[in-house]
């Protein structure tokens, strides 16, 4: 691949894996190798351990898409990685891990899921179409979503933050709508059930550095 041709390594909500020069402020892995000796990606995923993780860990350094080694995939933020079906990992960001796991953990009136448990959760949401019947929400349902989640219409991913809209793109989100701005078409949500109830029970999702936030 030639030096100056971007990777294809970065992720949209939906969980494509695409080809992009924005590198986003979080990566993650797919449970190991995902590109070939050319580094061109053959496959979705390696196991159903769909991780989020920092950038930066220990002062480790990695060159990307090594022979033998995990796929390194990058995110525009946390919420792009948990619409796309990816959890916390539990080494390099375990407090948030632990988080997650506890929140997802009462929302099914239980004790604190374990990485499996979480990871069979939402491997199962996966395997649902982005628009599938099960997917579409009414658009009076939208306030009762918690910041963090994230919708689409047409071909539009919006991330939901303090009542209002954000329109997504691998370089940042665009400026903030009232949901009336939304068409008459489908509404559908992509961040799964599972972590939606999450979100619901106090995880607290780490949008871009950028993203417009209503406390400012």
């Amino acid at each position: 691949m030639h030096p100056e041709t971007p990777y294809q390594n970065r992720i949209d909500p939906a969980g494509n894996i695409c080809v992009h020069p924005a590198r986003g402020e979080f990566m993650g892995n797919r449970g190991g190798v995902l590109h070939d000796a050319e580094q061109h990606i053959v496959r979705h995923q390696k196991s159903r351990a769909w991780l989020i993780c920092v950038t930066a860990f220990k002062g480790r350094r990695r060159k990307l898409m090594q022979p033998n080694s995990y796929t390194e995939l990058f995110f525009l933020d946390e919420v792009t990685a948990l619409a796309a079906g990816h959890r916390p990992c539990f080494e390099c960001r375990r407090q948030d891990a632990l988080a997650f796991a506890d929140a997802l953990g009462q929302s099914r009136n239980e004790k604190r899921l374990s990485a499996p448990m979480i990871d069979a959760l939402l491997a199962q949401d996966r395997k649902r179409k982005p628009d599938a019947p099960e997917r579409r929400i009414a658009r009076n349902a939208l306030s009762s979503l918690p910041d963090g989640a994230m919708i689409r219409q047409a071909d539009t991913h919006y991330g939901l933050r303090g009542g209002r809209l954000l329109p997504w793109s691998f370089d940042g989100y665009g400026t903030p709508l009232n949901t009336d701005a939304l068409s008459d078409g489908s509404i559908y949500l992509v961040t799964p059930p599972p972590t939606v109830e999450a979100l619901m029970h106090g995880y607290r999702s780490a949008f871009h550095s950028h993203a417009w936030n209503p406390a400012t």
